[in-house]
């Protein structure tokens, strides 16, 4: 069984992937493959869980690969929170939500003002989630995890995909933040700003 987690980004999928390497039964990743083309972008092995938030842009292939013998985790997080965080990192090098302004919404992120930036964002975690929620209509191994509630809805996640392994160690892990935006943007890349 192949195990995906969806989501926004944002949202805790670094922290779950963390939890999840305390299961011995499976592999587990965060964003391993993003760098490949092709076939090789999606050729995970059998008994694994991928966190990757750009898989949202690969649903047509997931499906087509993998349809209804997946397990598909939607890892959700508060809208606002999200957009909050993308905006911290929005200027940063190849940033899902500079590149999605830039490159899918065709607006020049150095064109638009702070407010119109936040507004990006909340575009931003919208389309993903809409582009999830559609994909997961049909999907019948499904498990929706909110990072407000992350240690008990992992809890459940853990024995529908019949995890094996240390599971207190694993719960352990949400008692620490992982890959947190910074609370302030870097200074090299104040000069994008104007």
């Amino acid at each position: 069984m192949r195990v995906f987690i969806l989501g926004t980004g944002r949202n805790g999928s670094s922290t779950i992937i963390k939890a999840c390497q305390h299961i011995t039964n499976f592999s587990s990743s965060h964003e391993s493959r993003t760098k490949r083309l092709g076939a090789a972008r999606l050729d995970y092995p059998d008994q694994h869980i991928e966190a990757d938030n750009r898989l949202s842009w690969h649903i047509g292939e997931l499906d087509r690969l993998y349809g209804k013998e997946a397990f598909y985790v939607y890892l959700t997080r508060d809208r606002q929170k999200v957009a909050e965080s993308s905006m911290r990192r929005y200027y940063q090098p190849i940033s899902i939500v500079d590149s999605y302004c830039g490159g899918i919404k065709m607006i020049p992120p150095e064109k638009l003002n702070r407010e119109e930036r936040l507004q990006a964002c909340y575009d931003y975690v919208d389309t993903v989630n809409a582009n999830i929620e559609l994909f997961l209509k049909d999907k019948p191994h499904q498990h929706t995890v909110h990072l407000e509630t992350i240690a008990e809805d992992f809890e459940v996640l853990w024995e529908r995909i019949g995890a094996e392994g240390d599971k207190a160690a694993a719960l352990a892990e949400f008692e620490h933040t992982y890959n947190a935006s910074a609370k302030r943007r870097p200074f090299n890349l104040l000069y994008r700003l104007k």
